[in-house]
């Protein structure tokens, strides 16, 4: 975090027009509070991960099946609100709807810790993911708003390291938090979530709003919402139902109806869920497609790393959390080299050497891992640091790569759009994991998990293929901020 603040002082000393010291600390200032926020909503998630089998323990050994909806039930409402609260913030002012996000996710956070049953956590969690589909659009749109046009790019970096930085500190911190109790790691948010809201209201300045536009869709954000969960509870249960049954038929398609009225929909409506037209933006289409892909890949191989330490090597929680950090940690570290490489090079040479990079990882584990061998240092790390270079080169340019031509009234909408996309990919990446593993167990579980990372593997692979599609519309040259 340190070193990010550091670059946003660099960069808003850049952009300053005049050598105003109030201006640059004012910038660093909002800065840190839509830090705040987004490394409080992302933490979450990558916590959640690692809490997974102690949370099982305590509701009576619910089953991975069960539980994957703590995780999916957020990912798939999370996925449908993105781009309707990036309307509204675009409408209202992304700070009225950055700090109404931090506001109900702080309140869901304290409804998931006191949850008294697996659903009632699912539920609570869907409550969280508003929220967070509020602030994290929102929360672009204000530094992008804040930055000028040269330095979008450097924005769009630092706030997708971010990420980076929370998926590293999630795990180590969900690992200590849940060795003493679970609800420890939704406890946590309550004291940022009412500073951020205190500060924020001082420090963030209104910004541009659109106003040529109606209530966003909420047929369509419902459609959304059933397709994508469609999908996730057809691949989760297909090990149950079986494969061929009748009941995962109709599941997946009853969600390919649901996706095809959701882009009909999306066209015909004055204010979409999905505004078709930002896909005519150079870049925005090939991007998305590649971010959703790349997320499918992502998703699972986070999950399946925690479900490797923790059911196959019984480690504890907080020896799962530090054997992960190291792979998320590349991200905030290296994302300045990532850049540079992008001015250099180009998006799609970077995003797709990322995704080679992420798939060598692997590889590595599918070859070094062993059921009964703990190697650490040349079994699971190896391959968590090459996944997590991986991440740096290709998560922040292709966000990167998207959004920097998006109009400045569309802001909060096209980072929704995007991170629509990558939603949409981890839950299809949670669920087709989970319906790959099934329930591993002893001498099997190499097998299985062997498979979970051919299917992450293959998702990895058409990422790569997705980001080749950015070189017809993105130029070295042209991309200096990027």
């Amino acid at each position: 975090m340190h070193t990010l603040l550091k670059r946003v002082k660099n960069m808003a000393q850049q952009a300053s027009t005049v050598e105003d010291k109030a201006a640059v600390s004012r910038f660093r200032l909002v800065f840190a509070v839509v830090a705040a926020g987004v490394a409080m909503s992302n933490l979450d998630l990558f916590v959640v991960n690692v809490a997974i089998p102690n949370i099982s323990s305590h509701f009576d050994e619910a089953s991975l099946s069960s539980l994957s909806w703590v995780l999916n039930a957020y990912a798939v409402v999370f996925a449908a609100l993105l781009v309707p609260a990036g309307s509204f913030a675009d409408r209202t002012g992304p700070r009225r709807a950055y700090l109404l996000g931090i506001s109900l996710f702080t309140v869901a956070s304290v409804l998931c810790a006191v949850a008294p049953s697996v659903w009632f956590l699912v539920a609570a969690r869907v409550a969280q993911s508003a929220g967070a589909a509020l602030l994290i659009p929102a929360s672009l749109g204000i530094l992008l708003a804040a930055a000028p046009p040269e330095q979008r790019g450097s924005a769009v970096r630092n706030w997708a390291a971010l990420s980076g930085l929370a998926a590293a500190l999630g795990p180590v911190i969900g690992g200590a938090l849940a060795q003493a109790d679970w609800r420890w790691i939704f406890l946590i948010n309550l004291p940022v979530g009412i500073a951020t809201v205190i500060v924020g209201r001082r420090a963030i300045a209104p910004s541009p709003r659109r106003t040529d536009t109606g209530r966003g869709d909420l047929i369509g954000a419902a459609l959304l919402t059933a397709g994508i969960g469609a999908v996730a509870l057809g691949l989760v249960k297909a090990p149950d139902w079986g494969w061929s049954s009748g009941s995962v038929a109709i599941t997946l398609a009853a969600a390919v109806v649901l996706l095809a009225l959701f882009v009909w929909r999306s066209a015909k409506h004055p204010a979409p869920v999905l505004p078709l037209d930002l896909l005519r933006i150079p870049a925005m289409g090939p991007a998305m497609l590649a971010n959703l892909l790349f997320a499918v890949a992502f998703a699972a191989m986070l999950l399946s790393a925690a479900l490797w330490c923790q059911d196959v090597w019984h480690w504890s929680a907080l020896q799962t959390g530090l054997a992960i950090s190291p792979g998320p940690l590349m991200v905030p570290l290296l994302s300045k080299y990532a850049g540079m490489l992008v001015q250099r090079f180009g998006a799609a040479v970077v995003s797709t050497a990322g995704c080679a990079l992420f798939a060598i990882g692997l590889v590595w584990w599918i070859a070094a891992l062993s059921v009964d061998d703990h190697d650490y240092v040349l079994g699971l790390l190896p391959g968590m640091v090459l996944t997590g270079i991986g991440v740096c080169f290709t998560l922040p340019t292709l966000v990167g790569a998207a959004v920097t031509r998006v109009p400045p009234t569309n802001f909060s909408t096209g980072s929704g759009v995007v991170t629509m996309a990558r939603q949409a990919g981890g839950v299809v990446g949670v669920a087709g994991l989970v319906a790959v593993l099934g329930k591993p167990h002893g001498a099997a579980a190499m097998d299985a998990f062997r498979h979970g990372w051919i299917f992450t593997l293959v998702a990895t692979v058409a990422a790569a293929a997705a980001c080749c599609l950015l070189l017809p519309h993105t130029k070295p040259a042209a991309r200096a901020g990027t």
